[in-house]
């Protein structure tokens, strides 16, 4: 087997989790039967009509639902829908079911779920809800559980699945084929990209995609298809955004995942890594703004609540205003030159605005390469350099502009002169602050996003108003009177 035959594109769909969707939720069209039909207890109509609802869409349109309606659907569902719906609702959503269906009722659901949505779903549990469904669950299920649970949040150990095919390098096609066959319930297979190769010991040892076993002689033997897997597997104390890195570079579908001793403990899938790409740059553009990321959980309007608006906007804003009360402190000891020569004013919010958009456009070029990989330990002082020089070179060229603006408006020299120096000055400190506060949070274990943006405009802003009235001080000789 060829490398290319482990990491094809993805060119099957998705599954149920990550199915595209356009236009209004078809849910919300078929609501006001669904009600009606519930009202007069026409319960078969409703499995039919529930039958034309895609999964996804049943559980984006969950929260339209009141508790009861939400109890009598889950209810009405097959086994297999109400396992692919129930993974699908927010946390707060699956957390009312549990507490209010009977336990033969939810432990069929939790025991089909798939392992890493179900340890996803136990670390978000109270101990007391944990111990009470683990009474009722499968033991094969409890232990997969407590296994996935050992591995720290952000490890790929976090992230995989233990639901998978090991093959022997003795095999034939056939048996291999077989061997998936009853591993798997039918209308239950997973997304299965690659199978790989174990020896006795449950060592990894090779892997072979799906597409070349199924087209192969049924005589021959996996250990002469299978191929290395070295460059792609993936240690389960691992970084989740390391991961994503080696499926970015290498075009995965699916990778195993070993301990220390190279044992086969589970897989990562596409869909998972798609989901923490998705949570990864949601938290990025989310502590750009300055708004708490929880762990890039999405804002939703369809379900967001004031409460929930509020919780994760106002502490940065107000943190930000009171550090911007420092701005307020600087005006007022310049006050005296304010008042002697007016036209100063006129020129600080072009001259503010200016270096919090060059900081903001460094900032995030260097927060975007320590996510790629592209700014590392190795080369940041090249980077740095190279920053240097770019904004010695935009600091001439918007410190000329700038002189001119304050030139033609004010037809003073030594005015134009504090305007463009200043200018170029606050380009420069904007430019080295982009670059230093997402390098020193890095350094320090910080997320880089959280000193970009705003922090960088308020740093500018204070440092940028004390440069500009002492450049004012030695060029114009009436402000130290």
């Amino acid at each position: 087997m060829n490398q290319g035959n482990l990491t094809n594109k993805v060119n099957t769909t998705h599954n149920h989790r990550h199915r595209s969707i356009t236009g209004p939720s078809s849910f919300a069209l078929f609501l006001p039967e669904v009600r009606e039909f519930l009202q007069n207890k026409d319960f078969f109509l409703v499995k039919d009509l529930l039958k034309k609802i895609h999964s996804i869409d049943l559980a984006e349109g969950w929260t339209k639902l009141t508790p009861q309606e939400k109890l009598l659907i889950f209810r009405l569902l097959s086994s297999r829908r109400a396992v692919e719906i129930f993974e699908d609702l927010r946390f707060e959503e699956q957390s009312y079911l549990l507490n209010n269906l009977d336990n033969q009722e939810m432990v069929s659901v939790v025991n089909e779920m798939a392992p890493d949505e179900r340890v996803r779903l136990f670390k978000d549990l109270s101990p007391k809800t944990v111990k009470k469904l683990f009474t009722v669950m499968k033991k094969e299920a409890v232990d997969d559980v407590r296994k996935l649970m050992t591995f720290k949040e952000g490890l790929a150990g976090s992230i995989m699945t233990t639901d998978f095919v090991e093959l022997k390098k003795n095999m034939t096609a056939r048996q291999a084929v077989l061997r998936i066959q009853e591993t798997y319930k039918a209308g239950q297979i997973p997304n299965i990209y690659s199978i790989h190769v174990v020896d006795d010991d449950h060592k990894l040892i090779g892997g072979l995609s799906l597409q070349m076993l199924i087209s192969a002689p049924s005589d021959i033997l996996v250990k002469d298809i299978m191929s290395d897997v070295d460059f792609i597997k993936m240690d389960c104390h691992m970084l989740k955004e390391d991961v994503a890195k080696q499926f970015t570079r290498y075009d995965l579908l699916d990778a195993p995942v070993v301990d220390d001793t190279n044992q086969l403990l589970g897989i990562i899938t596409i869909d998972d890594v798609v989901d923490l790409i998705n949570k990864e740059a949601t938290k990025e553009i989310y502590e750009l703004g300055k708004m708490g990321s929880k762990g890039g959980e999405e804002i939703r309007y369809a379900t967001a609540t004031v409460k929930e608006l509020v919780k994760r906007r106002a502490p940065w804003l107000v943190f930000l205003l009171i550090f911007d009360f420092l701005t307020g402190t600087v005006l007022k000891n310049f006050e005296h030159s304010l008042g002697t020569v007016v036209a100063l004013s006129f020129f600080i919010p072009m001259l503010l605005d200016t270096g919090g958009n060059a900081g903001a456009q460094t900032s995030i070029t260097i927060i975007r390469g320590l996510a790629t990989g592209d700014v590392t330990v190795k080369n940041v002082w090249r980077i740095a350099r190279l920053e240097i020089s770019t904004s010695l070179l935009m600091g001439a060229l918007v410190g000329v502009v700038a002189f001119l603006r304050a030139l033609l408006l004010q037809k003073d020299l030594f005015l134009g002169l504090v305007v463009g120096s200043t200018m170029s000055l606050i380009v420069l400190l904007a430019i080295a602050t982009g670059v230093c506060l997402p390098l020193l949070s890095k350094k320090l274990g910080l997320d880089p996003a959280v000193l970009a943006g705003p922090i960088t405009t308020s740093i500018v802003d204070v440092a940028g108003l004390i440069i500009y009235f002492n450049i004012a001080k030695a060029f114009i000789p009436t402000l130290n009177h």
